[in-house]
């Protein structure tokens, strides 16, 4: 259970997530500290400010709308991203992938359906050799170039 707990922090879209929820959290917290207890005239000196709720509270809105607006967003792009991880259990001969659920698939769908790749197919010149080195035609095309 620990090693669960600790892959679903380790992941990297739920990480920037978190780290934008921490990082617009701070920025409220100082935002009221600076308010109740008025920083800059403690650490630098300057002259003391009134307690002003109205602002702070206005502030603290704009800044929690702002929040919403750029974790949507990144949730957003962040789920358009597919990732690829872990070990694929693939055929040392056919080389199709095994799933979850003990299913074969052929390489190219399952990558397909896992990612944003498409497939084009065409054979390299090894192959090509292989499969049509034998036949006139070929020794024909080959001939001519």
């Amino acid at each position: 259970m620990k090693q669960k707990t600790l892959k679903y922090f380790l992941k990297p879209s739920k990480a920037i997530i978190f780290c934008e929820f921490f990082g617009f959290g701070v920025i409220l917290l100082f935002l009221w500290l600076d308010e109740i207890l008025d920083l800059p005239h403690y650490l630098f000196e300057t002259i003391e400010t009134p307690v002003n709720t109205a602002e702070s509270i206005f502030e603290s809105i704009m800044i929690i709308i702002i929040a919403i607006f750029c974790i949507g967003m990144t949730f957003r792009l962040l789920s358009k991203i597919k990732v690829l991880e872990g070990f694929l259990p693939i055929c040392a001969s056919c080389k199709k992938i095994r799933d979850s659920n003990d299913h074969w698939h052929p390489v190219e769908s399952y990558i397909a359906n896992h990612s944003n790749v498409s497939f084009s197919h065409g054979i390299c010149q090894e192959c090509m050799e292989k499969l049509y080195g034998d036949q006139e035609w070929y020794k024909k095309k080959v001939g001519d170039k």
